[in-house]
């Protein structure tokens, strides 16, 4: 967010927290992007503070971390102190989550892999009405193929994420019978490790889809310890997990940090990794 924007986000998430009787004295700006999270202090506790046109994820995200805390799912809960739901102030959507303080850096592939056993488990035991990941494919699609979206984008890499996003969302769709709920982009920077132990975040990107979806966004040793992956569709995956990523930063109004350097390293790593799965 702009400096204005995160300015009045900060406020409407401290405001929202005072008035629910947490104590909060200052807030600590941990992540900035499309939305924002902030740690309040005294009260310890993780506000996500979104636009309004983001209601409809916010309230989505609150439900899936609803229903996983009744299964003992390895995720961030909601604030225990207040109602669980999302809040609006000043055409912001705020929800309310336990803070966790991070201990350690490094996971290790075979944890990453067990944390990941039990994330698919509980979810299969959860029943929610989620997107395919197909859906997000093809909102990736739109915004590829549509020249007043993504006007940067030369005709060839163009031609590139296209072509990759809808040939390879095709073929990994092909097989819905072993399609579960997944987490959806449960990528490093959303596994937290924590005193309580492993805990998914970002829940918002639930979805259906095959587990290779899901162990796709890890390290590429972690699918080498979930027993029954299916590694070849792993990789196809990934190729279009960063087809996927690289659609995003070529929006005209992407707003990652350092994105012009994230537009050429998700080209370059969308080649490789069609390079990998022999389809380059």
């Amino acid at each position: 967010m702009e400096p204005l924007e995160l300015h009045r986000a900060v406020e409407a998430g401290r405001a929202t927290a005072s008035e629910l009787g947490l104590q909060v004295d200052d807030a600590i700006v941990i992540h900035n992007s499309d939305r924002v999270a902030l740690r309040l202090v005294p009260c310890d506790v993780l506000a996500r503070v979104a636009p309004l046109g983001h209601l409809a994820d916010s309230e989505f995200e609150v439900e899936v971390a609803r229903r996983l805390a009744e299964v003992d799912a390895p995720v961030a809960e909601l604030e225990r102190r207040v109602e669980p739901r999302v809040h609006v102030r000043d055409a912001f959507a705020i929800s309310l989550w336990t803070y966790y303080e991070p201990v350690g850096s490094e996971i290790a592939p075979t944890d990453y892999a067990d944390v990941f056993v039990r994330h698919h488990a509980a979810l299969r035991q959860i029943d929610l009405d989620a997107p395919h990941f197909t859906d997000r494919v093809a909102v990736a699609l739109r915004e590829v193929n549509d020249r007043e979206q993504s006007p940067e984008l030369t005709d060839s890499d163009r031609a590139l994420l296209s072509d990759t996003l809808s040939g390879l969302s095709a073929a990994i769709s092909i097989g819905k019978a072993a399609d579960q709920l997944l987490h959806g982009e449960p990528h490093p920077g959303n596994l937290l490790n924590t005193r309580r132990g492993l805990l998914f975040v970002d829940l918002a990107t639930c979805c259906r889809g095959p587990i290779e979806f899901d162990l796709a966004h890890a390290p590429e040793d972690v699918g080498k310890h979930y027993a029954g992956a299916d590694h070849d569709l792993v990789h196809r995956c990934r190729a279009l997990n960063w087809a996927m990523f690289s659609a995003w930063r070529w929006r005209r109004d992407d707003q990652m940090p350092d994105r012009d350097h994230w537009r050429a390293e998700g080209l370059s790593r969308v080649r490789a990794a069609l390079d990998r799965c022999g389809l380059g």
